[in-house]
């Protein structure tokens, strides 16, 4: 895994240009503790950090190679892992292909050299990264199919500027760090963003499943990848057996790694199913690790999203499977010292506690491992969240996934959202998602809509859920890998009927039923529990405080913007809401896009 930065442009000479492009690579060291590199020619400049996971010695980047009787290279700069890349080496091998390493790197570069830009339809795995083809004056952007990796890019008048992260970006003079108004609902929501979308002016991510060629006519983003819709013929039991054999062949391939290598256990079901099948297909010796927070017993407050601790979950999972379990207790007071790091991490407002208790584990975690399986995305895929069993929030006119919560942005003033509109704002959001849905002619009733209820949870919800775990990894230089995020699988998962996914009438049956003898019955039979949150008085007291630090500040970025009163409101209660923890967890945003905007020094236009 790795962190990926360069610079095209057609109108000047970026030879010259080798001290930014080093800037700009070497901000993402963090993600590449490992080695780096840059390549220049008049009109590209590619940048690499290399975290090694495969063939430590070789597969240095960006890396270069040549098509037959041509001198113009092709070069490459790649974040990822390719889990089928051996398969393809075999291909290639076979159409005369001669590799120098045995790096997943030069297997995709010869890929596009035989197979054009179509060699994205051959790869499985997480990925994002760019190609120069010098002979074409091209550059390609690619990302994978659900988005694990990220890939940002700035395009302006005769080039682009591109990264895995923003502050690659941001290290070059060409961008300047600015928002607007209209983007205070995804700043007070991430999860309200499109694919595409982000919080700073004229930056934009690649989607998902997207390429983006960048030619002297611009850039232009196109799909490679899209779910579609058709009718599931097996029965239940072959569907379940289905399912088992493509999460066996899943998670044995994730397993490939030349360097220590763990599972993050929390003793939920998604964890645990990834646990017990790397385990069966890995040496003696899978390691596990699990959060929890100091003082939890006396501290822990049950919630929709969060109705018991992982503790002794995570523990008989852990006797049962047979691994070394090791539980990372954290101390809530550190949690606000962290949080700076995992913004600079971002680049982004964080999600304070969430962020920097992930942060904390995977510190712990670098300590023993380099490469680390988890369960996300298995509640998208499979229909875990409770908000899936609600039916008024099934059928509400908006995102399923915004529960019952109150909307942050009526706190904004009334002459602020009297001009950006955040009621409206949100259903064209949603009417545009909604659009997007792959729908199969003649569903009707309850099976078309969760078709769409589980479209719009893999939209915002998982892209933000994954790009919080790169980020916070990543930081540290670990690497987490989601095998439920398998393009194979979720293809087939897809089209199996609602009433399949729930056939005992709970949340992921069909995942239950195809991992049943794996796993002890409590864990089995668990329901869904998120990421730990602390309720520990002394963090929440400290988080009221920067709240009203934030309030009571006219040099704020956000003075003006706020009605104070309904803050203070919001704050003063005790909301029973089925997506958030608490009224401090609505209103954190305001602390932290505070922070980023004067970490960053964003300024606001209306």
């Amino acid at each position: 895994m790795c962190g990926i930065a360069g610079w095209i442009d057609f109108t000047r000479d970026l030879t010259t240009e080798r001290p930014m492009l080093e800037a700009m690579t070497a901000t993402l060291h963090r993600r590449g503790p490992d080695a780096g590199g840059t390549w220049l020619a008049p009109h590209a400049g590619l940048g690499h950090r290399r975290l090694a996971i495969v063939d430590l010695e070789g597969g240095k980047q960006p890396m270069t190679a040549h098509r037959r009787g041509s001198e113009a290279p092709v070069v490459l700069t790649y974040s990822g892992e390719l889990y089928n890349y051996r398969e393809l080496r075999d291909q290639l091998t076979a159409r005369g292909h001669r590799f120098t390493t045995a790096s997943d790197t030069e297997v995709v570069l010869h890929a596009y050299l035989e197979w054009g830009t179509g060699f994205v339809d051959r790869l499985t795995g997480m990925f994002a990264f760019a190609i120069w083809d010098a002979a074409r004056e091209e550059l390609l952007l690619v990302r994978d199919r659900l988005g694990v990796k990220p890939l940002y890019y700035h395009a302006y008048r005769g080039g682009v500027l591109f990264a895995s992260e923003p502050k690659a970006i941001l290290a070059n003079p060409l961008f300047t760090a600015r928002t607007s108004e209209d983007k205070l609902p995804i700043l007070f929501n991430p999860r309200l963003a499109m694919p595409w979308e982000t919080p700073y002016t004229d930056l934009r991510q690649v989607q998902p499943g997207h390429l983006v060629r960048v030619d002297r006519s611009g850039a232009h983003e196109a799909p490679y990848w899209r779910l579609v819709s058709q009718e599931h013929h097996e029965d239940q039991d072959t569907t379940v057996r289905r399912v088992r054999e493509i999460l066996e062949d899943t998670v044995a391939h994730q397993l490939v790694a030349d360097v220590p290598l763990c599972t993050l256990l929390s003793g939920g079901l998604d964890s645990s199913a990834v646990t017990a099948l790397g385990a069966r297909h890995h040496a003696p010796g899978l390691r596990s690790f699990s959060v929890d927070f100091r003082d939890a017993d006396h501290d822990f407050r049950p919630t929709a999203l969060r109705p018991e601790q992982d503790a002794p979950f995570a523990l008989a999972a852990a006797a049962h499977i047979g691994v070394d379990h090791t539980a990372i207790t954290l101390d809530p007071e550190a949690l606000t010292g962290i949080v700076p790091a995992a913004l600079a991490a971002r680049d982004l407002p964080s999600l304070g506690q969430f962020d920097a208790s992930m942060y904390l584990l995977f510190q712990a975690i670098r300590e023993r491992s380099t490469v680390a399986l988890s369960g996300e995305a298995a509640d998208e895929v499979f229909g875990g969240y409770p908000w899936f069993f609600d039916q008024a929030t099934v059928w509400g006119d908006t995102f399923p996934w915004l529960g019952n919560a109150p909307r942050l942005t009526d706190c904004l003033a009334p002459d602020v959202r009297a001009r950006i509109r955040p009621a409206d704002d949100e259903r064209d959001r949603y009417a545009t998602m909604r659009a997007r849905v792959p729908r199969l002619t003649g569903e009707s009733g309850l099976q078309a809509r969760m078709r769409e209820v589980l479209y719009l949870s893999l939209q915002g919800p998982l892209l933000y859920l994954l790009d919080r775990k790169d980020r916070m990894s990543m930081a540290l230089g670990l690497e987490v890998r989601v095998p439920f995020c398998d393009h194979t699988l979720l293809e087939y998962v897809w089209n199996v009927p609602w009433k399949m996914k729930v056939a005992d009438g709970r949340e992921k049956s069909l995942l239950r039923a195809a991992v049943a003898d794996l796993l002890p019955q409590e864990v089995l039979q668990r329901r869904k529990s998120a990421f730990p949150a602390t309720f520990s008085p002394a963090h929440a007291k400290e988080v009221r405080a920067a709240l009203d630090r934030v309030l009571d500040d006219g040099s704020s970025p956000l003075a003006g913007l706020l009605d104070l009163p309904k803050v203070r409101e919001l704050a003063s209660g005790r909301t029973q809401m089925m997506t958030m923890a608490d009224n401090l967890h609505l209103l954190l945003p305001l602390i932290e896009v505070d922070r980023w905007m004067r970490t960053y020094n964003v300024s606001l236009t209306s």
